[in-house]
């Protein structure tokens, strides 16, 4: 049982951040129907959804909701469930009439979780996008480069998952823990762009103390700027991470790499910045990557060998945190965070689209003559 054990939430199918944040809550214990779309259908590639991991935890009902038998079921979904998810453009769930004013009239204490690219109102909110679109104009994907290089995208790790879903999951939690206290729920908008943004407060201190350069990607402190945080190239191909700021680990870098301080520039001089880093790479490819782990691993010098994710399920640290697991042949991440008392599990693999759609409906309070008519009139699958 996890922490969110007693949890109910509906969530309206989509793909990305949305089912991302559904799976942190189903996770951590949450009971989570998924609404997917009966006969399927809009997703742009074709999906084994066996293993389409964003879906695991939770059962899958299949509903026409262009139907208003369907409609109105999901409307009497919302009168028992805490939480509400969807991830539609704008506007869209007002015109099924699944929108807040419709779905908060059924149940006063719910919380409806919006979760877009743009947020719900703006003069893009209405267009088309996708995390790479939403980084863009957050300023984040600005960051990502190398100097004198254009920006590279860091897969959909900052818009979709970070500053959309995980957003979207913080939000819904903060809402539901002030419900419990007014007995009024709220909508909560999260959208990807402002995510994005949020995610990169970081750096908007550091430019604020004149330590970080916006217009010179790839030259400040973390961003490969400097030669003590930069990711090298081994003899064999491969890769090393470097991330000794301190000038303990550092010193302990050095050491390792067989250079003298005494006959170095000063480490914070950005000057010597870039003839140190090609310093670095030089000796770096003198020595295959398992043989740079030996000299380091263990150490506080901050070097780590970059691994494929294949590799890291297999590193010893990541099998002793148990920090990967195998479910109907796929592996995936595990739960995280960890819970003392409470843990997170991945209780039940991704379902097919409408796998439980009559079982489910029934554990949330249908009764069989409503499953068979609702089923007898197309607004659910069978």
């Amino acid at each position: 049982m996890g922490p969110l054990a007693g949890l109910k939430v509906v969530e309206l199918a989509g793909i990305g951040p949305g089912p991302f944040c559904a799976m942190m809550l189903a996770d951590m214990g949450a009971t989570v129907l998924r609404i997917d779309r009966k006969g399927g259908g809009g997703a742009p590639i074709k999906l084994d959804h066996a293993k389409d991991v964003l879906n695991r935890g939770r059962q899958s009902v299949a509903m026409d909701l262009k139907h208003p038998e369907a409609v109105a079921s999901v409307l009497d979904l919302c009168a028992s469930a805490d939480v509400l998810i969807e991830g539609f453009r704008p506007g869209v769930t007002e015109r099924m009439g699944l929108g807040p004013g419709e779905c908060l009239a059924r149940n006063p204490k719910l919380v409806y979780g919006r979760m877009t690219g743009w947020g719900q109102d703006g003069p893009l909110a209405k267009t088309a996008g996708h995390d790479i679109n939403y980084i863009a104009i957050s300023g984040a994907l600005h960051t990502f480069g190398r100097a004198d290089e254009r920006p590279s995208p860091p897969g959909n790790l900052v818009g979709d998952m970070g500053g959309g879903g995980l957003l979207l999951a913080f939000g819904i939690l903060c809402a539901v823990f002030e419900a419990g206290r007014s007995g009024k729920g709220q909508v909560v908008d999260a959208a990807m762009v402002e995510g994005a943004s949020l995610l990169n407060s970081s750096m908007f201190g550091l430019a604020a103390m004149g330590l970080w350069n916006w217009n010179r990607r790839g030259t400040n402190l973390s961003d490969t700027g400097a030669h003590f945080y930069e990711v090298y190239e081994t003899k064999d191909g491969k890769y090393v991470a470097v991330g000794a700021i301190e000038s303990q680990f550092y010193a302990l870098l050095l050491k390792g790499l067989g250079l003298d301080a005494a006959e170095l520039p000063q480490q914070m001089d950005p000057k010597s910045w870039p003839a140190m880093k090609q310093r670095f790479a030089d000796i770096f490819r003198q020595k295959n990557r398992s043989e740079w782990d030996q000299i380091f691993g263990g150490t506080d010098a901050c070097v780590s060998p970059v691994l494929s994710p294949a590799e890291a399920i297999e590193h010893d640290h990541m099998k002793s945190r148990r920090a990967f697991v195998t479910q109907a042949g796929a592996a995936q991440p595990a739960p995280a965070p960890r819970f003392s008392r409470t843990p997170g599990v991945v209780s039940q693999p991704p379902p097919l689209p409408g796998a439980h759609t009559a079982q489910a409906l029934a554990a949330w309070g249908f009764s069989a003559e409503r499953v068979k008519q609702l089923q007898q009139s197309g607004a659910i699958g069978s």
